[in-house]
């Protein structure tokens, strides 16, 4: 553990009476210590390269009503169809949710995936962030895609952690799962900067989210910490890979994509704010991790994971789907416009997704409740083909009738995205045996490949 000591302050509500500190401490996993994280995943990594893919994922944990969203059924009886109504996108003969106007205009930049299958039904990020089932599971469990291109591709710069997952520390934590490292251990293990709670990653002792995000105070404090340190000669004492730990967490390269006040106006109005706190017992629906989830691939980072807001909704589903269907309309069409307008539109993909579906018929609650047998996923960029729909269900929405597409063909799309040929790259597990990252008889989907 590294302790670096600031200011004296006030006593805090948690019951720290003379300085505020910065802790590097464990990454949640196996207790190791950062600079033991860098030094295991370099010894793992001998030479690697940089590169310039990315990928982000939004998670929409609760399971997203796919018929009230991309894939209504107007022709359905009343008690199945909902209260929504479709409009035209700016693609001819693709219709989606009236409530999702910004990216009905940007349709030619998206692919809605309507007939996604093999959902377990848990509620939780698992097979959204393995592309796996349980079943069959190696010691120490699969790798998440966050982990695999930690181990695989590394990060574009040295200064900015190649996982990162935006996530806050929620009721059902299952919903707010980043993306654990599975038996490839803890060096690609996620950073999670608004986990928070002493043994995960990053602990700012007395600077609240509103204060993260003012860039003086956040610099400010980088820039104090560097000189305390400095002034006390403790760098000098440090291996590598503690002063590696020290540049991950305080480098400007890592602040800054964290500090999107350093953006124009117009785009920080652009992908709005959303809301701060959490739904229940599922995350938030805070627009500007949109915007963060930009700046970290821009600074490096491999992969992204965000979950936003909660949808598991039993009852009053249109009411909540009126509140939140906007918010996901605005961040989402946001960062796809963002990453086209920087240029980054063929090298960082974006997936929208939830564990499953919701059931068509509409419960006595005005709610829709669980369905695994299909769901459905946006994607954009990534150099995809877009502006296009693949699959389609039946007339109620209950079941996939032309081209089922598995978790495991999303995950060989977006790994070739990346570079990654998933029919030859495995990695070795805990017992030095090797596992295919999608397994083997799942082909990256070839309508999306350009």
């Amino acid at each position: 553990m590294i302790s670096i000591f600031g200011e004296k302050h006030r006593p805090f509500c948690d019951g720290l009476s003379r300085r505020s500190f910065l802790s590097i401490g464990a990454l949640g996993l196996g207790g190791a210590a950062l600079p033991d994280l860098l030094r295991a995943e370099a010894a793992s990594q001998p030479g690697r390269k940089a590169g310039d893919k990315a990928i982000i994922m939004i998670f929409l944990p609760g399971g997203p009503p796919h018929q009230d969203m991309w894939d209504l059924k107007t022709d359905a009886p009343s008690e199945y169809r909902g209260e929504f109504s479709p409009i035209r996108t700016n693609v001819p003969g693709i219709q989606i949710c009236e409530e999702f106007p910004r990216l009905a205009r940007i349709t030619d930049k998206l692919a809605f995936v309507r007939s996604v299958v093999g959902a377990e039904g848990p509620h939780d990020a698992y097979q959204c962030l393995t592309g796996k089932k349980r079943r069959g599971a190696p010691q120490g469990g699969w790798p998440s895609i966050g982990a695999v291109l930690s181990k695989v591709k590394g990060a574009a710069n040295a200064n900015c952690p190649p996982f990162v997952g935006l996530q806050p520390k929620v009721g059902h934590e299952e919903w707010a799962e980043p993306g654990k490292s599975g038996y490839l251990g803890p060096a690609h293990s996620p950073f999670t900067p608004f986990k928070g709670g002493g043994s995960q990653d990053m602990v700012l002792k007395g600077v609240t989210l509103d204060r993260l995000r003012d860039r003086r105070t956040l610099l400010g404090s980088f820039d104090q910490m560097r000189r305390e340190v400095d002034n006390s000669g403790m760098m000098e004492g440090l291996d590598t890979f503690n002063q590696q730990a020290f540049g991950v967490l305080t480098s400007s390269r890592l602040a800054e994509a964290l500090d999107i006040t350093k953006e124009a106006p117009a785009t920080i109005d652009r992908y709005g704010k959303g809301r701060d706190r959490l739904k229940d017992d599922g995350c938030w629906s805070r627009l500007d991790q949109f915007l963060m989830a930009r700046r970290l691939v821009e600074a490096g980072c491999r992969c992204v994971t965000i979950g936003f807001s909660r949808w598991d909704w039993h009852s009053a589903n249109f009411k909540q789907g009126r509140e939140e269907f906007p918010l996901l309309d605005q961040g989402v069409s946001a960062l796809v416009e963002d990453l086209h307008a920087r240029g980054l539109d063929q090298d960082v993909s974006v997936v929208v997704w939830g564990e499953f579906g919701r059931t068509p018929l509409v419960n006595k609650d005005a709610g829709r409740d669980h369905w695994p047998r299909v769901s459905s996923a946006v994607l954009a960029c990534g150099g995809m083909k877009t502006g296009q729909v693949i699959g389609s269900t039946d007339r109620l929405g209950g079941e996939a009738v032309d081209r089922p597409v598995d978790f495991q063909e999303i995950f060989a799309t977006l790994y070739h995205n990346m570079g990654i040929d998933t029919r030859r790259t495995t990695l070795t597990d805990l017992t030095g045996r090797p596992q295919y990252i999608v397994d083997p008889s799942f082909a990256p989907m070839q309508e999306l490949i350009a």
